[in-house]
């Protein structure tokens, strides 16, 4: 996966309309089994304080589906790095947003319940569609996804060791029982001085075609989530 900037000219992906029980905005997701989160990052931009995160979320072809941008406080970004809470707007190609993302404030420690985190998924804004539980581990980096009702529907399981400086690490999609893997988010490795000099990441994301849009969904927002815990580096 090639480094994501700025690009001179965005090709948006086409959607054939509305689709029956689909949250409005979510249609993008209904013709595709892979997604590539993908955060932007300006040459001419540069500051020793932890900015604002803007992504681009892409289709297998390059085309933009979704345009993402963190809204969060300068100074809480500044003094509590990527334990920050956030809100994470989604919006398509004509500037509607169509998914927001609210996390609270947690630090990062999987030793405490208090500390794990969690993610609150709304499609549209306003409409609660699930939510991203983290929980305890001795070893593993879990997640539980689960729906607006907080039932679970499925685990996410990432490797022992997380690293930016390693190749393309996997966390698994897993069915309730972790028999079976169902899709996985990737953190894409594009070169550890690259990355460290310029602080971004890409991840691609994986799922059946005919998994709920909801579902698919979700999975987005897992992204954010390991992004901001796993591979954001302390301003």
């Amino acid at each position: 996966m090639a480094f994501c900037n700025i690009q001179p000219r965005t090709h948006w992906m086409q959607t054939s309309g509305s689709t029956a029980n689909c949250p409005p905005g979510l249609e993008y997701l209904t013709q595709i089994n892979h997604l590539f989160v993908c955060q932007r990052f300006d040459l001419e931009v540069v500051s020793p304080f932890e900015t604002n995160k803007t992504y681009d979320v892409m289709n297998n072809q390059g085309q933009r589906l979704y345009f993402a941008e963190e809204k969060s406080n300068c100074f809480i970004r500044h003094l509590c790095g990527p334990s920050r809470p956030f809100t994470m707007t989604i919006y398509d190609n004509v500037g509607c947003d169509v998914i927001t993302l609210h996390k609270a404030l947690r630090w990062s420690c999987c030793w405490s319940n208090c500390c794990l985190q969690k993610l609150k998924v709304e499609a549209p804004p306003g409409e609660i569609i699930g939510y991203i539980y983290q929980y305890y581990h001795p070893f593993l980096p879990m997640f539980k996804i689960k729906n607006e009702n907080k039932e679970n529907l499925m685990k996410i399981r990432g490797p022992c060791v997380v690293s930016s400086c390693l190749k393309d690490l996997n966390f698994n999609l897993l069915s309730l029982d972790e028999e079976m893997i169902i899709g996985k988010i990737s953190n894409q490795w594009i070169g550890f001085m690259r990355e460290l000099f310029t602080n971004t990441n890409t991840f691609g994301i994986q799922f059946p075609f005919d998994v709920d849009v909801r579902i698919k969904a979700l999975m987005l927002g897992a992204s954010f989530l390991i992004d901001y815990m796993y591979f954001e580096l302390w301003s």
